[in-house]
């Protein structure tokens, strides 16, 4: 069960993607996120007030975990995630979605570390494949960023896109930590919130000050679907880790296979080239998987 969580979170989550990008198409990067933590947050906003005022929905789970401790824990999520968020929104705006899709990929590479280093999770032959057949076909799809003059290098986006990749495999391992303790619905909800809260205080500060300055903030539809879009598929995935057999490392990897349905909204959608050349490195994207399904059976 916990495997076909963690696709459905996959799927979610490359539509999640490129909401971000059409959302970011000339656009300011922190009010466009900011807005993506309020609509996460009023999504989940009947969770949040069944914490506060215990009415017994959802089965009133999380009602005994609203200790301060719980809460500072949610809160270092909150930054971390912020962390990786702010750098990869910025990174996505100037890079195609097609290059940023597969340096993400790269993050169950470390998770998978972490894992084995923190939780002492194995893994079998046949994972084995698929790990390997998924970290060669990320590292294929990078080489596509030569032919469009993206020097990983020197690239300041490539970095920006680096740090959320490290970021984000850092929150993977502290998600792992905090689902062994901590009801996957009083994490996301209340993540949501403190979130806005953050951001809110960031484009106070940071924005709102030189607006007239920077690229301007106009509406557009595709912002309230990354919130829709993104809490769906963190649904899936805190569902996915709080069964006692999931394994972070399996399931970060089969989320970041999001990548398949990003390369073809960069294909569709907004019109990415090199296509064919990342055609090879989709469908070892796909074996992988399939070796890595076969794992755990």
């Amino acid at each position: 069960m916990w495997l076909l969580l963690a696709f459905i979170s996959a799927t979610f989550l490359g539509f999640y993607d490129a909401s971000k990008k059409a959302s970011l198409k000339g656009n300011a990067v922190l009010p466009v996120l900011f807005l993506n933590t309020v609509f996460c947050t009023l999504i989940f906003s009947p969770v949040l007030l069944n914490q506060i005022f215990g009415w017994g929905w959802f089965g009133a789970e999380g009602a005994g975990q609203q200790s301060l401790e719980a809460h500072l824990l949610v809160v270092l999520k909150a930054f971390i995630v912020l962390t990786s968020w702010i750098c990869g929104y910025f990174g996505l705006k100037h890079l195609p979605l097609t290059i940023v899709g597969p340096i993400n990929a790269t993050r169950p590479v470390l998770v998978l570390v972490g894992a084995m280093l923190i939780f002492g999770e194995r893994l079998n032959l046949f994972q084995w494949i698929g790990v390997l057949l998924a970290i060669v076909s990320v590292f294929m799809m990078s080489r596509a960023g030569k032919k469009e003059n993206i020097d990983f290098r020197s690239n300041k986006w490539i970095w920006c896109v680096a740090l959320a990749t490290v970021s984000g495999a850092v929150s993977g391992l502290y998600d792992k930590y905090l689902m062994k303790s901590l009801d996957p619905m009083f994490v996301q909800s209340w993540f949501n919130f403190y979130q806005m809260i953050i951001m809110g205080f960031v484009c106070a500060l940071l924005w709102y000050p030189q607006r007239r300055q920077t690229t301007p903030f106009h509406w557009s539809w595709a912002i309230p679907l990354i919130s829709i879009f993104i809490c769906i598929a963190d649904f899936a995935y805190f569902t996915s880790l709080g069964q006692q057999d999931s394994m972070i490392s399996v399931v970060s990897l089969v989320r970041r296979s999001s990548v398949i349905i990003s390369f073809i909204c960069g294909a569709i959608i907004f019109k990415e080239r090199n296509l064919r050349a990342k055609a090879l490195d989709l469908a070892l994207i796909l074996l992988g998987m399939f070796f890595i399904w076969m794992g755990t059976r």
